[in-house]
């Protein structure tokens, strides 16, 4: 794969050199070969020119579900890695939300080898307990070695405290990070949206930020005890702000990421009563909205992520208390983050989480292997169904204005371009 992508303004707050400069970059089995101005285009090069052609290393997410094994009509990995890859990120962290769930170190390995050869690479989290059962801690160590880059039970409370302490004492052992996903199923009970004018208008059972914040306080209260790595994924609350914040402070080794869609809308739009909107953790008040944006921007909420959850037809047309929750969000991430955050807060929120779960960073200079992600951060347009490359179509940005269209990805020695 040789390429020259031609007058390309560089967007990499980490290399000042370049950063904001207009250069050509030449790309040459996989190495970027040359940076600068007005290269010369050697012979069996293809020339990449776009219109208002911006470039930056390759983005991250840190939370996306496919359905191999066991949902494949919902989205298989390989058509899933290619919607990451049009969608511009380059390394995606593979939810366990699978039937069964890879709670051994073979099914660690089987996704692995799924993902082998794809532009866009993928790291699998292993689940935190047998089944997803909550009741006995999975193979954690030997998922580990086989690739694991997390340990957690997708969507579901860890309801015994004691579980948690000893996961956080266990997974110390080999530098193991445990996830623990923010709700109480007590408090939330038979909620399905935010508890609120909203829901008491609309008729609907709520969920009150409490629930999170709950668990959110206990998880910290166990991680102050028995130490260890912490990620709470996902978080939805003002409160849950000011509680990572405080335990932050305390200097507690513990991040937290927030969805996409959380920054973007309200509960408001629940009013139609779409369940596409129909997410969990719930989509809250614009206060909260507001909260978790400050939150992104002061460094208390580590990184956001699209929470891509691709669901068929026959979970989200429904009623709205009987449909699954979850939305795609792979294709609208870009489009949506970059009309809440100007372009580099835009492009620092998509390349930033790695280190987190060991991966290597990429690096944009003269001889590191090529990881770019290529786009046009001014296009403004309206985000339609033509725009989903996923399998399932159940996205809540359909009808949306966004703006910023990515072109690609260049990376494992392969274009997608």
């Amino acid at each position: 794969m040789n390429i020259l992508l031609k007058s390309a303004k560089i967007v990499c707050p980490k290399n000042k050199d370049l950063h904001l400069k207009k250069r050509d970059i030449l790309i040459q089995k996989g190495v970027i070969e040359k940076i600068g101005a007005n290269l010369e285009i050697p012979i069996n090069v293809n020339v990449v020119e776009k219109e208002n052609l911006h470039v930056s290393l390759g983005w991250f997410d840190s939370s996306v579900s496919f359905g191999e094994p066991g949902f494949e009509e919902r989205e298989t990995i390989a058509n899933g890695l290619f919607t990451a890859g049009k969608s511009g990120f380059t390394d995606i962290v593979l939810n366990p939300n699978t039937h069964p769930v890879p709670d051994t170190s073979s099914d660690i390995v089987f996704l692995k080898e799924r993902g082998q050869g794809k532009t866009t690479q993928v790291y699998p989290i292993g689940s935190l307990t047998k089944n997803s059962e909550g009741i006995d801690l999975a193979e954690l160590f030997d998922m580990k070695n086989a690739g694991a880059v997390a340990f957690y039970d997708f969507k579901r409370q860890v309801a015994n405290p004691n579980l948690l302490k000893i996961a956080l004492l266990y997974a110390q052992n080999f530098d193991g990070l445990v996830y623990s996903f923010p709700q109480d199923n007590n408090i939330k009970g038979k909620g399905v949206v935010n508890e609120g004018e909203i829901s008491t208008m609309l008729g609907l059972k709520g969920i009150p930020a409490l629930a999170e914040e709950l668990q959110i306080a206990r998880d910290l209260f166990i991680l102050e005890y028995a130490g260890g790595k912490l990620h709470i994924p996902t978080i939805s609350s003002a409160g849950s702000v000011k509680l990572i914040a405080e335990a932050k402070k305390k200097g507690l080794n513990v991040t937290c990421s927030t969805a996409i869609h959380n920054l973007f809308f309200s509960d408001e739009t629940l009013k139609g009563f779409n369940s596409n909107f129909k997410v969990s953790p719930p989509l809250r008040t614009k206060s909260d909205c507001k909260a978790l944006i400050k939150g992104v921007k002061n460094g208390t909420i580590d990184f956001v992520t699209s929470d891509h959850i691709p669901l068929d037809v026959e979970h989200k047309r429904v009623e709205f208390d009987n449909a699954k929750s979850g939305s795609i969000g792979l294709e609208s991430a870009f489009g949506v983050l970059n009309t809440v955050f100007d372009i580099e807060e835009t492009i620092e929120l998509l390349t930033k989480g790695r280190e987190r779960y060991h991966i290597e960073d990429p690096q944009l200079k003269e001889g590191a292997k090529a990881c770019l992600t290529l786009f046009n951060p001014e296009e403004a347009y309206t985000f339609d169904e033509k725009d989903i490359l996923s399998t399932s179509k159940n996205s809540m940005f359909i009808g949306a204005t966004l703006k910023g269209r990515v072109y690609g990805i260049i990376n494992n020695g392969q274009s997608n371009l």
